[in-house]
């Protein structure tokens, strides 16, 4: 008899003590959760700008030109760099954007963050091709653009297939005419792309249901 209580005391107590175990180990695993909550809690209070770069899209940035330009002032002439960059997320968003500063990595920096001001936001079709022909002016140079089947690519050279490729358009053929200026074309270009339209917002615009 005392041999079978002495067994069953021993089974009860091992047991207990398991449990025990359990508990303090569930315990101390939440405490570690709860902490670990705590400290990101406070990062994203300690850094709002960090959080807010998290969020942003990814852009993919291109440089098209870097050029040394001189200033003449009264001591004599200001060497600086001019930067041309176009950004975009290969997903319909696109912007070029234009800097001078005294060495090349500022400017290419602060072309990147012109370039984020002026972005818009181009239609593209499921053939990732524009929606309509379509022309665009700036200065003397002038660009066409058509859509094109899909396999085609993107038929067009200079600062317009950089503007056609950072956009995310894959299938088009486009032309351009008069200056050969990189600036202007990649501006013309922009401006061509921003004057696209869908046949949703001319229904809405013009007050007709397409249905």
């Amino acid at each position: 008899y005392l041999s079978w209580t002495h067994k069953s005391v021993s089974r009860w107590s091992t047991s207990w003590w398991s449990s025990i175990l359990i508990n303090n180990l569930k315990s101390i695993s939440l405490i570690n959760f709860m902490s670990t909550n705590l400290k990101q809690a406070n990062k994203q209070k300690r850094n709002p700008r960090r959080n807010e770069n998290l969020n942003e899209p990814k852009f993919i940035e291109r440089l098209i030109k870097i050029s040394r330009v001189s200033k003449v002032t009264k001591g004599g002439k200001k060497l600086s760099f001019r930067a041309i960059v176009v950004i975009g997320d290969e997903n319909g968003q696109v912007g070029v954007g234009v800097a001078k500063a005294d060495d090349v990595v500022n400017a290419f920096k602060k072309a990147k963050t012109d370039g984020k001001k002026n972005l818009i936001q181009v239609p593209i079709t499921k053939s990732l091709s524009i929606p309509h022909k379509v022309h665009g002016n700036f200065g003397a140079c002038k660009i066409m653009m058509r859509p094109s089947i899909e396999g085609s690519g993107v038929i067009a050279g200079g600062a317009v297939r950089t503007v056609l490729e950072v956009a995310g358009i894959k299938n088009v053929i486009a032309k351009q005419l008069g200056s050969n200026n990189l600036l202007n074309n990649a501006r013309a270009s922009i401006v061509a792309l921003d004057n696209l339209t869908t046949s949703s917002q001319v229904a809405k615009k013009r007050d007709i249901s397409l249905t």
